[in-house]
């Protein structure tokens, strides 16, 4: 049917659809459903404490119906249905629901046993003494306001929260796509975990947690293990295991019962008994002969009374499975970040409720400066109406009106004519009293009492404490830091008049990432075989030995396979993973697996997401400190490609790995190593080639960079390390047929990176090629590995300092086919005493040196 005035406009049903579903979803996301970051409420629950604080329902004044702020919250606020109005206020007064209640409710809110609150015809309710901190200022141009639904009055975008609402009371709420479930704390805790982040603004999360020791439910409970805490603080996502507390007690006749005092938080107490009872009929759970909920005013009691046989423990554990006595509580971070929802670690909820404190301060500040100072203008025109009372009488006096006289105050000059006839004064000379409208206005209000002596004196004192006001809101505005200091002020007197004891534990269990306090620190060698095994050994294992030894078995390997790549480090130290391709990974040292000496240990793609034919070049420890713009990570390949990288840029290693440099065809990582822009970098190569140059020369790169040419390579040569140059040491190369020496790194000059270098060690088919090198000192000593998996230790200052061009000497012996394979430096540790049956059948070893002289290069 077509009309003659109709107009018809086509729409897209797909567009029109998802437009209309984005804008509803954008609607409950902010206006219902999830809590602001700055004050951690909803818009009910904002709306229902200022409603009551329109009302003056604060703690001071007397209950009123709770019907009365269900109808202005809604007739002023909040257009929706009085049952949504009413369920969010009776939760604020709900003690076993909030940390810290916000709402004073008389009458019947409801039970832990889920019995529903009366009807708000019946009870009655007034804020908490807290909640009135919630809006402390709020009339102080603290914060925003926006026109209600019909705009026919204001509303505060946000409360200014004078505590730390968010944290202390958490949030719950179901969005469209997205929830939210942060966890109460303990207000205590909490402020002071802002205090110390106010003033060590670069605070890591491990110092927050001294202070912020984890979630502190109203219905207390036991947390068991910290790693939930520690996802949850680092990353706004988290799991909390969290456990009812429960109580052994003797009973006649050698029985025994539970007792529960503390039930897990949200957890409804008759379906949890209900359920035990249910358990116990269908015989799930045996051992349990009575159960009852002795429960009253003072507190939780749940009495499990067992049989005589029963094992207690066994039957408590059955219900912690079973149950909800055992619960799990999933901390999921949501909050409105400027109207964007956001999952926020701890750190960045505490940084943003100090922001918006800090704002609060600033903003009041510079309100109560505008009142001061027009307070101090007032007084100024009333100084000199004291002063001047004979004039300002007469002028009053000689006006015809009070409208007339505040004109003739404000005048710049007054014609002493027209008093002169009151006899008063001379009517020769003018007197200028440069005043105001306002300070004539407060002039002709002001009371003939104020013209005694103790007036006056109370004028100028109070004129004088203004004064000091004004300076000191204006010092308040000019520094930020001052700022703070209120804020950290004001945070602990309230922490002072309303905190209080945990009410929830927080205990280790045994399969707790906190079974790293549990691990003993020791200094590992950490072994890699070149078909990827890896394994950790105390490093006291290798017992040191003189030069020319046959050394340990450090491993038993496959005969193709052979130890490739040592490191020592700590038990508890981050070891990186340098990848041949040039990734990076991570790993706790005591996650690499301990084995015994002789062990090949466990393959890395069990702990390691590698790619086919991807090995690992290098690992180390890096200390958490250095991850700044200060450090760098400087990489060599085998083609002689060098690249620096900082080490701000190697964060946030995911599990599978992060591309630390980019790499030719056909080339490998070989080598990395920590900088700090103070080093000079030294080459060596396969064939006894060496070039130092400063790392400054090769400029710092994105992950994703090539490099740049450290060496000029001969096209069969290739380098076999990277190390640091320092100026101290001495250069520690040891050869493939077991030849070492030790040559002063002075010997190296300086050169500009990419040359063909220097000569550094000199080789012929005794020696073979350079296997390994390092840059040594006397407080070193020097792990070597064979590729048929032999290891010896030997004391470097046993290995001959020698010239560049020097052979060296034996530093060990090699069997036919076998081959030294690596080296690493670890530190020096007392030479034992060999056993009789111990010393080598010839410990006495021949040097092996070219010309001790320096030759031409």
């Amino acid at each position: 049917m077509h009309f003659e005035n109709q107009k018809i406009i086509p729409v897209d049903l797909e567009r029109e659809m998802k437009k209309s579903y984005i804008d509803y979803a954008m609607s409950v996301i902010v206006g219902r459903a999830l809590p602001d970051a700055r004050d951690g409420l909803k818009p009910v629950h904002r709306r229902i404490l200022y409603a009551m604080y329109e009302d003056h329902l604060t703690a001071d004044r007397a209950y009123r119906k709770a019907a009365t702020t269900v109808g202005n919250v809604l007739g002023r606020y909040h257009p929706h249905g009085d049952a949504s109005v009413y369920d969010a206020m009776v939760r604020m007064a709900q003690w076993f629901s909030l940390r810290y209640p916000m709402i004073d409710g008389h009458g019947n809110f409801g039970s832990i046993d889920g019995d529903p609150p009366a009807a708000y015809r019946y009870t009655e309710a007034r804020m908490s003494k807290l909640a009135a901190h919630m809006m402390t200022d709020i009339d102080k141009d603290t914060v925003d306001f926006m026109p209600n639904f019909d705009d026919n009055r204001k509303e505060p975008i946000v409360l200014p929260s004078r505590f730390p609402s968010m944290l202390v009371n958490g949030s719950t709420g179901i969005a469209v796509g997205m929830a939210t479930n942060m966890p109460p704390h303990n207000l205590t805790e909490v402020i002071n975990g802002i205090c110390h982040v106010i003033d060590n603004p670069e605070a890591g999360l491990d110092e927050i947690c001294q202070y912020i020791k984890g979630p502190d439910f109203p219905t207390g409970g036991v947390i068991m293990g910290r790693s939930g805490i520690r996802a949850a603080y680092a990353t706004g996502r988290g799991k909390l295991k969290v456990r009812a507390r429960t109580h052994f007690e003797e009973m006649p006749n050698n029985r025994t019962r539970i007792v529960a005092t503390e039930i897990p938080y949200g957890v409804n107490k008759a379906r949890l008994v209900e359920s035990i009872a249910d358990l116990v009929k269908d015989k799930r759970v045996e051992g349990i002969s009575d159960l009852r909920d002795e429960s009253d005013r003072e507190g939780i009691r749940v009495v499990i009374e067992l049989k005589r046989d029963a094992n207690a423990q066994v039957v408590l554990n059955q219900l912690f499975h079973y149950t909800q006595l055992q619960d799990t509580f999933s901390v999921n971070n949501l909050a409105l970040v400027n109207n964007q929802p956001r999952t926020l670690n701890l750190r960045e909820l505490i940084d943003q409720y100090i922001e918006f404190q800090r704002e609060i301060i600033e903003r009041r500040s510079r309100y109560e400066l505008k009142r001061a100072e027009k307070r101090a203008h007032i007084l100024e025109g009333l100084k000199v109406a004291t002063e001047n009372i004979d004039r300002i009488i007469a002028i009053i006096r000689a006006s015809a009106n009070e409208t007339e006289a505040k004109q003739n105050l404000i005048a710049e000059t007054f014609i002493i004519n027209q008093i002169a006839l009151l006899g008063i004064v001379d009517g020769k000379e003018e007197y200028p009293f440069h005043l105001d409208e306002e300070q004539a206005q407060a002039i002709v209000s002001m009371r003939l009492g104020r013209l005694s002596g103790l007036e006056r004196q109370k004028l100028v004192d109070e004129y004088n404490e203004i004064e000091g006001r004004i300076h000191e809101l204006m010092d308040v505005l000019g520094s930020r830091q001052k700022q703070l200091e209120v804020v950290r002020t004001e945070l602990l007197a309230i922490r002072d008049k309303f905190g209080d004891e945990r009410r929830t534990g927080i205990e280790i269990v045994d399969d707790d990432i906190d079974i790293e306090d549990l691990i003993p620190q020791e200094d590992c060698t950490y072994t890699l075989t070149h078909r990827g095994y890896i394994k950790r050994l105390p490093t006291s294992s290798y017992r040191a030995q003189r030069r020319g030894g046959r050394g340990v078995n450090a491993m038993a390997t496959r005969e193709e396979d052979y130890a490739e790549v040592l490191f020592a480090a700590s038990s508890h130290d981050n070891i990186l993973f340098f990848s041949s391709f040039g990734k990076v990974y991570l790993l706790k040292g005591y996650q690499i697996p301990e084995t015994s000496r002789t062990a090949k240990g466990t393959n890395l793609v069990n702990l390691l997401t590698l790619e086919n034919g991807e090995t690992i070049s290098a690992m180390f420890s890096v200390p958490e400190e250095q991850y700044d713009e200060k450090h760098y990570l400087f990489f060599t390949t085998e083609r002689g490609i060098v690249k620096r990288v900082c080490l701000a840029d190697m964060t946030h290693i995911r599990k599978t790995g992060l591309r630390a440099l980019s790499l030719n065809e056909g080339d490998r990582l070989i080598d990395v190593r920590l900088t700090d822009d103070t080093q000079d970098m030294l080459l060596i190569t396969a064939k006894g080639r060496g070039i130092r140059f400063h790392e400054s020369e090769v400029r710092a790169m994105g992950r994703s960079a090539v490099g740049v040419k450290g060496i000029e390579l001969d096209e069969d040569d290739r380098v076999i390390g990277g190390v640091r140059a320092r100026p101290e040491g001495e250069v520690l190369t040891i050869t493939e047929n077991g030849f070492g020496k030790r040559t002063p790194v002075e010997d190296y000059s300086i050169h500009h990176r990419g040359g063909k270098g220097i000569l550094a060690h000199a080789l012929s088919d005794a020696t073979g090629h350079i296997a390994g090198c390092a840059v040594v000192d006397d407080d070193n000593d020097v792990l070597i590995i064979t590729d048929d998996g032999v290891m010896i230790r030997t004391d470097v200052g046993d290995i001959r300092l020698c010239g560049r061009n020097s052979k060296g000497v034996i530093v060990m012996r090699t069997g036919d086919n076998v081959h030294v394979n690596a080296i690493t430096r670890v530190d020096k540790e007392p030479e034992e005493e060999l056993a009789e049956d111990e010393v080598p059948e010839s410990a006495e070893t021949q040097d092996v040196t070219a010309e001790e002289t320096d030759g031409t290069e």
